[in-house]
């Protein structure tokens, strides 16, 4: 419908354009960019392929958010820098999010979202790596010659009293110590870890469950794979 000229406030015209504004906004979001989320996460479908695998032992007769429309909610408020829960309360009716996760109604609240989580079997963990790596192997059109593997344990700093947590000489904080596995800029593992541990622990058991993958997928024939293991300070 073409608004009246009574709802704009007009400005000098120019080079032959007509300058106008109006304070009707609608629905405004500064998290445009997570649209490009959506597009890249539709092109590896990752979230989806983690979804598969999610456990619902909800009554379904009473189901409002399914599960991958709240894991969506929850990966791409991560990565646009969403960390706590208590942000979706209001991120729930942003127009950009609803968007990106293929919704145009209210997403799910924030003790919804912490329900999901905690719902979560630890021994899934196993099976959403497993995606993880695939992605990287499909990632290749021919077997590697060599992969650096870089075993990174990095800080993760906590403000509250979460659960675990303790205190890091080396960072001087209370921290979480998670321990990440990359090969070049591809993210392998993800382990959350508490910080009264060494840095290094649990490397070795990633690395073997890493090799035997690789070697199921490129250990045919005469391929020789050279692992370098890069020990987190």
């Amino acid at each position: 419908m073409a608004k009246s000229k009574s709802e704009f406030l007009s400005f000098r015209r120019s080079s032959g354009r007509e300058v106008a504004a109006n304070f009707s906004g609608g629905n405004i979001s500064s998290d445009g960019g997570i649209l490009l989320l959506r597009e890249i996460d539709n092109k590896l479908s990752l979230t989806k392929q983690v979804a598969n695998i999610l456990p619902d032992n909800r009554r379904q007769s009473s189901v409002v958010h399914d599960m991958l429309t709240m894991l969506r909610q929850r990966v791409f408020g991560l990565a646009a820098g969403y960390e706590d829960l208590n942000d979706h309360d209001t991120l729930r009716n942003d127009i950009a999010i609803q968007t990106s996760v293929n919704s145009d109604k209210s997403l799910a609240s924030s003790p919804t979202l912490c329900r999901f989580e905690n719902s979560m079997p630890k021994e899934l963990l196993f099976d959403m790596h497993k995606i993880f790596i695939q992605q990287f192997i499909d990632s290749y059109k021919l077997p590697p010659k060599e992969l650096i593997l870089d075993f990174d344990a990095t800080d993760t700093i906590l403000h509250g009293n979460q659960e675990r947590k303790f205190y890091h000489g080396y960072y001087h904080n209370y921290c979480f110590l998670p321990l990440h596995v990359f090969c070049d800029k591809q993210l392998l593992a993800s382990y959350q870890r508490p910080s009264d541990q060494d840095g290094a622990k649990h490397s070795w058991a990633i690395l073997a469950l890493l090799v035997k993958a690789f070697r199921k997928e490129w250990g045919k024939g005469k391929l020789c794979l050279n692992l370098w293991f890069l020990k987190p300070e």
